[in-house]
């Protein structure tokens, strides 16, 4: 076993010991060495269903120590899963341009942002655990409320929290641009009030949106693929529930992807059609943060992948 895989070996079973869940990472890179939904066998723990990162990710220290027997893996750690809201400052890409509010103050950075809404908020900012990224940025670990998930911006530019659904490279990683080093080994404090309030989960479109989508906004083209990829999902039978849903959004969301119509239009119809599906099993129907999770699972994926629609309103 190299020098490389015995530390970070030793950080994964490190972070499994504070109940965080872990999963390797490509070595050297930071996307998840595990099996896409599109490459799974559907067999061992995927029989019955895809297990992903987020559902793989343990705090068992024999599996990590089989796992990192060779390989040096990167360690990734599901935030959701370990109980963390963890805020992501970073730096700003070659081509970034600092929105005009922000850049008339001279604020350049993650960092910059962060330190600014602190000193707004008049709140002090609490000693918690803290990992330094090798971009320069820093990741910032609280104990997560219940029900928060991912933000994107929503705090300002480049500032984002990873909670349910999402995942952060752990300290002792490497990549080609450097370390990610612990700065602070402070347990996870609770998130000041301001925090709390800025990424707290908005309310599902499903429950705020029209019951029926208006036919005479959609093209027609865009109102027969949400009939048929809808009818799907509400038909779909007990195990290929998500499945059929992620399916389903990954379908819709090229043509959301492409602008031939919005994302809420999308989302409120499949919560729709999911909330029509017999209970089946324990934890069917799905709870609208289970529903949202797979949805933007595949509209991230659709996203590289756009279809637009012609002048006639037929897909190009």
């Amino acid at each position: 076993m190299s020098t490389q895989t015995t530390q970070l070996r030793a950080w994964a079973l490190c972070l499994a010991e504070l109940g965080w869940h872990v999963f390797p990472l490509q070595p050297g890179r930071k996307v998840p060495a595990l099996h896409g939904l599109k490459s799974c066998p559907r067999t061992g723990l995927c029989a019955e269903q895809h297990q992903g990162w987020e559902q793989r990710a343990t705090t068992d220290p024999d599996r990590i120590a089989r796992c990192w027997a060779e390989t040096p893996y990167n360690v990734g750690l599901a935030t959701g899963r370990s109980g963390l809201l963890v805020v992501d400052c970073d730096q700003p890409g070659h081509a970034h341009r600092m929105p005009d509010g922000w850049n008339t103050l001279g604020i350049t950075t993650g960092a910059g942002v962060l330190a600014s809404l602190i000193r707004r908020s008049g709140e002090p900012w609490p000693e918690t655990y803290t990992v330094a990224t090798p971009s320069g940025g820093t990741h910032h670990y609280f104990r997560a409320p219940a029900g928060f998930r991912n933000t994107a911006g929503t705090l300002g530019p480049l500032v984002d929290t990873r909670a349910g659904g999402g995942y952060v490279v752990a300290p002792g990683s490497i990549t080609p641009e450097g370390f990610y080093n612990l700065l602070d080994d402070t347990t996870p404090a609770d998130p000041p009030v301001w925090l709390r309030r800025a990424a707290a989960p908005r309310p599902s479109p499903a429950l705020s949106a029209p019951r029926e989508i208006a036919p005479g906004r959609l093209s027609g083209y865009v109102a027969a693929a949400l009939r048929a990829e809808t009818a799907r999902v509400a038909a779909a039978e007990s195990g290929r529930q998500n499945r059929t849903l992620y399916e389903a959004a990954l379908a819709l969301g090229r043509l959301v992807a492409g602008g031939a119509v919005d994302d809420a239009t999308v989302r409120t119809a499949l919560h729709l059609a999911m909330s029509r599906l017999p209970l089946t099993r324990p934890h069917e129907p799905w709870t609208a943060e289970q529903i949202d999770a797979t949805v933007d699972s595949a509209f991230r994926a659709a996203a590289h992948n756009p279809r637009t629609l012609t002048q006639r309103g037929t897909a190009a």
